[in-house]
């Protein structure tokens, strides 16, 4: 009787040992997540931002600054509604410390004045990215948005300061003096198009980066309601401030610089709030 071959368990566990080590690298023979050259090293992670809470936006403003935004405040007699005033409403955020704003809209005599600040703080959950970088992108893309005006130059391609400070662009060089029409009388800059120093800009002194914008429209009346925007990055913060003004009036439109000086004004006390 022939007998069959027989071999051990261990035999064959040995060969596939063997069989493992002497094999090639060929398609199957790395682990699914490897990759070729990794040294087993874990690439440096981005920084978080300098910034990991946000002020309170309903209190970022003082009396005094609010008083001048809003010179309705002043004008309301009833001490509960005054306060409720200055108050403003803050708007509806599930996490404040990545989301805060607040809201003020205040009437008075002459005019009916709206204040928006809104404080964002920007994370990146790209481990290649960091939270300034993320808001560095957000920002960019504001003011992309914003199509800001080239800044005014002269003939010879740069701005030219006048006297008073204000840029003097190509359109006020010529024979006649400059601001007057085909009959020799000065006219007046358009209410709709400022002078070149209060257009919309990039603005040089505010946080990491900032830029100003600066529209007319015809709000739910016949009267011009002009909207100063404010936006600022310090590190991973965006700001933005909306401050607007519609007359009761209808022959009166909003005075630009003064409305811009308001706005800065405030942007200027936000940034120092937020690096005190």
């Amino acid at each position: 009787m022939q007998r069959k071959a027989y071999v051990s368990g261990a035999a064959v566990l040995l060969a596939a040992v063997l069989a493992g080590c002497t094999g090639g690298s060929g398609v199957g023979s790395s682990a699914p997540d490897s990759k070729g050259g990794d040294t087993g090293t874990t690439a440096p992670v981005a920084q978080p931002g300098k910034y990991r809470t946000l002020p309170e936006a309903c209190g970022a403003a003082d009396h005094d600054t609010l008083d001048a935004l809003l010179p309705g405040i002043q004008e309301t007699t009833d001490e509960t509604q005054q306060e409720k005033a200055y108050a403003g409403e803050a708007t509806l955020t599930y996490d404040t410390d990545r989301r805060d704003g607040c809201d003020w809209k205040v009437a008075s005599a002459a005019a009916t004045d709206h204040l928006f600040v809104d404080f964002e703080r920007v994370v990146s959950y790209d481990n290649t990215v960091s939270d300034e970088g993320k808001a560095e992108e957000l920002y960019a893309a504001r003011q992309t948005a914003a199509d800001l005006p080239e800044p005014a130059a002269s003939a010879s391609g740069d701005a030219t300061p006048s006297p008073s400070g204000s840029t003097v662009g190509p359109a006020d060089a010529g024979d006649g003096a400059a601001g007057d029409d085909a009959s020799g009388a000065p006219s007046s800059p358009s209410a709709s198009q400022p002078p070149a120093d209060l257009q919309p800009r990039a603005l040089d002194d505010l946080g990491d980066e900032a830029f100003l914008d600066d529209k007319l429209s015809t709000g739910s009346s016949t009267a011009q309601q002009r909207t100063v925007t404010v936006v600022f990055r310090t590190s991973n913060v965006i700001v933005t401030i909306e401050y607007s003004e519609q007359p009761t009036a209808s022959a009166n439109t909003p005075d630009s610089k003064e409305m811009q000086d308001r706005a800065q004004k405030l942007a200027q006390e936000l940034a120092s709030r937020l690096n005190g």
